[in-house]
């Protein structure tokens, strides 16, 4: 049985304006010295590989409240990765609104934390190739009657959503929707049983997990926005790096480790996309 974690923080993989642009000349420092060493070279003399997560965001990266340690889907294909690599992983947990700024600053090597894979982050950041696909997903209440099949059917209504997340960005870009957002689930799901907003918006992937351990009055909802692709980030200027993080992922999918992995924490192969 999965263990059931008693934090359930609601951010999705974006951050907010200030943390993007603070990356971005973070990361345009970062390159520009052209003979920097590959991170694949400087990993291997250290023999680690750095890698950041929140830490607080199941089912995908968060402690273990029986025995302390990291769990999650994140977590294992890090591991693997790493494996791959022939290095050991060093986790450093670091909050979500100074992740990307913390890894254009040198402090740890790649986040594999959902994160997801956005023109934006893209100038900041090389990205691996995808090993997640998921999608946005309302949350009511296990006794609502209406249906909202859309974000616009929320017009007039309050959504709780993740205080800097995409999904925050999403709801405040409909007009007449009252958005309330939070710092972390429980708050948000709270407020969500007890009619104080009328549903949340998080991912699909998170939502399904949430349901399972949840003792709240609570239900999935529609699935609202467009397939999202998450990739594993690291600084620019590393193509060694790239070439063997890529190979690494294509053999975890290849060999169907990637599958087992998500089938294990959400029920189905999340590594691909939808068919």
């Amino acid at each position: 049985m999965k263990p059931t974690p008693s934090l359930f923080a609601s951010r999705r993989r974006a951050v907010r304006h200030g943390a993007i642009v603070l990356a971005l000349g973070c990361a345009a420092l970062g390159t520009a010295s052209a003979f920097a060493a590959d991170l694949l070279d400087t990993a291997k003399a250290r023999g680690t590989l750095r890698i950041a997560m929140e830490g607080t965001y199941p089912p995908f990266n968060f402690k273990d409240p029986k025995t302390g340690q990291l769990a999650g889907y994140d977590v294992e294909v890090a591991q693997a990765v790493a494996a791959k690599l022939g290095l050991k992983p060093e986790f450093v947990t670091t909050e979500w609104s100074a992740i990307l700024a913390g890894l254009a600053a040198g402090k740890y090597d790649v986040i594999v934390s959902q994160v997801g894979i956005t023109p934006k982050r893209e100038q900041a950041f090389d990205f691996s190739h995808p090993y997640t696909y998921s999608s946005p997903q309302l949350i009511v209440r296990r006794n609502e009657s209406l249906q909202y099949k859309t974000l616009a059917d929320l017009k007039g209504k309050t959504l709780g959503v993740g205080q800097g997340s995409v999904f925050e960005q999403q709801a405040k870009a409909v007009p007449g929707i009252q958005v309330k957002s939070y710092p972390a689930a429980p708050e948000n799901l709270q407020d969500l049983a007890f009619g104080r907003v009328d549903a949340a918006l998080n991912d699909s992937l998170m939502v399904s997990y949430l349901l399972k351990n949840s003792q709240l009055p609570i239900k999935a909802g529609a699935r609202v926005g467009a397939v999202e692709r998450m990739g594993i980030p690291f600084r620019k200027g590393n193509p060694k790096f790239k070439a063997a993080l890529d190979k690494a992922l294509a053999e975890l999918q290849a060999d169907g480790s990637l599958a087992r992995m998500s089938t294990r924490w959400f029920g189905s192969d999340a590594s691909r996309p939808a068919r």
